[in-house]
């Protein structure tokens, strides 16, 4: 199964996908199947928990949600700590062009 977003490029080794020039984390490809497909269950409904919360004009609600949405992202390894271990430092939601994927991301126009 890829871990690539359709139509956003993924950096060579796998830890980010590119949307409008920035970087985004990818999830942790050494997830089990089930234990990442539960996640993204969780995080679908928790995003749809924020939009009905937002319509109904529930602070409260939404609140919730969008820390429901955290805990999602987090298990996903998308975000806090980075899942991968050779000490690399994490450039999700910088500039590609501001990071040391600049040339790779360069060369995709």
């Amino acid at each position: 199964m890829s871990r690539e977003p359709a139509t956003h490029p993924a950096t060579p080794d796998g830890r980010y996908f590119v949307v409008r020039g920035r970087l985004w984390r990818l999830s942790n490809p050494a997830l089990d199947e089930d234990v990442r497909a539960a996640l993204v269950s969780d995080l679908m409904q928790a995003r749809r928990a924020v939009r009905d919360a937002r319509k109904s004009g529930d602070v409260s609600a939404e609140r919730e949600a969008h820390a429901a949405v955290d805990v999602a992202k987090r298990g996903l390894g998308e975000r806090g700590p980075v899942w991968w271990a050779d000490g690399a430092p994490d450039y999700n939601r910088h500039m590609a062009r501001n990071t040391p994927y600049a040339d790779w991301f360069t060369a995709l126009d």
